[in-house]
């Protein structure tokens, strides 16, 4: 799904301070914090955030409840009104560039309609997409009564008849947060696995179990239920699925950037602040922390923008004592 339709801003001419290639939590809250330094900044944003189909935003302090477009706009509006520019594209290609007269990186963007930007640092905030299993009628309903996150949904699905279904052993835990929420709880092993100890446990906790493998999602205009593999329909209002999350990294392949494969899915590998081993370019929200909630992905991105800032006023700090040293026979003197 995507955004809604916004005044997309014209791309930068020459070389500015950083791209950020993300238009969500991560990636504008990283240009803010460029654009209040300062910083030339712009957000390629390819409009298509991963929780467009949640009517609200939960479990972020002051904006609760808020809509994720309304938390994009605000943000949005905020980057703009520091000097940065967002503007609505998709990113093809990111590679590196010839680096500057004085050595410092340089990177070229180019978007899906041929324009092309240079950059000095990038910031890659891309986010991730749910893989879900292949249900007929699962997707339909996702991010409505097909949930992912007790904290982003719990408590708007609470005492609801919820059926887990399992992608594999990350559902067992998935069950127990679940089972938080509701005193009907059935878990639907689908092909997984379940040992006899996790089986014990969820007897004791009056989660039903059920092996057959589910065919289809029954609906009655909503989601009413699931049906079995026999037949057997057993009605639920809500599903839990630990989708499998696949970081966004089509167009960024020219960086070079390392990957690793986590519990959960695969991302972009990170170190302290967003950092990569690639020099120039940091990560942040999703695309390298694949459980991070919207305040733990801005969050993120603050602290990329500060990093990417501070790199920058170094490389600014050196190219001056260079300029003065070629300019000087005699070099800079203590």
């Amino acid at each position: 799904m995507t955004t809604s339709p916004y005044a997309s801003d014209a791309l930068a001419k020459g070389t500015v301070d950083a791209v950020v290639i993300g238009g969500g939590a991560a990636g504008l809250n990283g240009a803010l914090i460029l654009a209040r330094s300062r910083r030339s900044v712009v957000v390629i944003d390819s409009g298509s955030p991963r929780n467009a189909p949640a009517e609200a935003v939960h479990g972020l302090i002051a904006l609760d409840g808020t809509p994720p477009p309304e938390i994009l706009r605000r943000g949005r509006e905020q980057v703009r009104q520091y000097g940065g520019r967002v503007v609505l594209g998709e990113v093809v290609s990111a590679e590196s560039a010839a680096p500057s007269a004085d050595g410092d990186l340089r990177f070229t963007v180019t978007l899906a309609d041929g324009r092309r930007i240079t950059a000095r640092r990038i910031l890659v905030a891309t986010g991730l997409t749910d893989v879900l299993p292949q249900v007929p009628g699962l997707a339909e309903h996702w991010g409505h009564s097909v949930v992912h996150c007790p904290y982003c949904h719990g408590w708007e699905v609470r005492d609801e008849p919820i059926g887990i279904l399992a992608t594999g052993p990350v559902s067992i835990d998935h069950a127990y947060l679940f089972r938080q929420l509701t005193e009907d709880l059935t878990y639907f092993t689908h092909g997984t696995d379940l040992d006899e100890d996790s089986r014990a446990r969820f007897a004791a906790r009056g989660i039903r179990v059920i092996d057959t493998p589910v065919t289809e999602v029954v609906e009655d205009g909503a989601l009413a239920g699931v049906r079995l593999a026999d037949g057997q329909v057993v009605a639920r209002r809500v599903l839990a699925v630990a989708a499998q999350l696949q970081a966004r990294t089509q167009g960024l392949e020219g960086l070079g950037l390392p990957v690793q494969d986590l519990p959960k899915g695969r991302g972009f590998a990170s170190g302290t602040a967003g950092t990569t081993e690639v020099p120039g370019v940091w990560v942040a929200g999703n695309v390298t922390d694949l459980v991070a909630q919207v305040g733990a992905s801005a969050a993120a991105g603050a602290l990329a923008g500060a990093d990417i800032n501070r790199m920058l006023a170094i490389a600014d700090t050196d190219a001056a004592l260079q300029g003065i040293a070629e300019a000087s026979p005699q070099g800079v003197t203590g």
